[in-house]
């Protein structure tokens, strides 16, 4: 007998997915409420579809945006330092804070973010000389707005490296990815192009997800044919997010990441 749980996930995983490679951030954040409340999934099988469902994502969008030289990866790499420690550690955040507490700050955090950004929408961290200096983390790519090579500069690393330290204690402990909140931080204080953002973003959570799944896996939280699902769903998804991506307007994709944030925390604060 078919089990229709398997389409729902495999539906809601293309929507994480499309919203994953567009916005450079963990489909996760809606995946993860949706098994538990709708589908009534433990909350750990919750998580490591997610996580799975997250490393799937990364895995498709970082070879895309690679291709079209979005993705930094030395920015990306350096990020990772403290991402991985925030994974291995987010073991002893949930044993000293509890979800609620996690949750709540959370939704604070998403509700500034998305103010942030909304108050910065002209802004496009970017200069219009090819051949300006970009320092040793920026770079160039091809933008559309402009129709040609524009170049941007890393800001505030330090702001940075500790944003990434506490997505990877969100990766770990609520299985939500770090990127919604990685990317409006690389964007509104680092000075990184929403673009770039956003695909930086997708390679960075990638990594934490495999980091943390190992946990999941051995306490037998791994469902194989619901992360299956979920996964397929989410190839899909991400083909699509890019296809929308190529004639988005970078403009466009910071309104959708705000209110993806406000509709997040809304939710959270419903919920609490």
């Amino acid at each position: 007998m078919f089990d229709f749980n398997i389409l729902i996930i495999t539906v809601t995983g293309a929507v994480a997915g499309c919203l994953g490679s567009l916005l450079g951030i963990s489909g996760g954040i809606f995946l993860v409420p949706f098994l538990i409340l709708a589908l009534e999934l433990p909350v750990r099988t919750a998580v490591a579809i997610s996580l799975m469902t997250v490393i799937a994502t990364s895995s498709v969008a970082s070879a895309h945006e690679a291709s079209q030289r979005l993705l930094n990866l030395r920015l990306g790499m350096l990020l990772q330092l403290t991402s991985t420690v925030g994974v291995l550690t987010g073991g002893l955040t949930a044993m000293v804070i509890s979800e609620q507490t996690v949750l709540r700050l959370f939704a604070i955090v998403s509700v500034v973010s998305a103010i942030i950004i909304f108050s910065r929408l002209g802004r496009r961290n970017v200069t219009l000389d090819p051949d300006a200096d970009p320092g040793r983390l920026g770079g160039r790519f091809f933008e559309q707005e402009s129709g040609g090579m524009v170049t941007y500069r890393v800001r505030r690393v330090w702001l940075g490296l500790g944003v990434s330290f506490i997505a990877g204690n969100l990766a770990s402990v609520l299985g939500i990815g770090g990127g919604i909140i990685t990317v409006p931080v690389l964007n509104v204080w680092c000075g990184v192009p929403m673009r770039v953002a956003a695909a930086t973003s997708a390679f960075l959570i990638g990594i934490t997800a495999v980091a943390a799944i190992p946990a999941y896996y051995v306490s037998g939280d791994v469902v194989g044919y619901l992360s299956a699902a979920a996964v397929l769903g989410v190839l899909f998804g991400a083909r699509v997010g890019f296809w929308v991506g190529s004639w988005s307007r970078a403009k466009w994709l910071k309104v959708l990441l705000a209110l993806t944030l406000l509709a997040v925390s809304a939710f959270l604060f419903a919920r609490l």
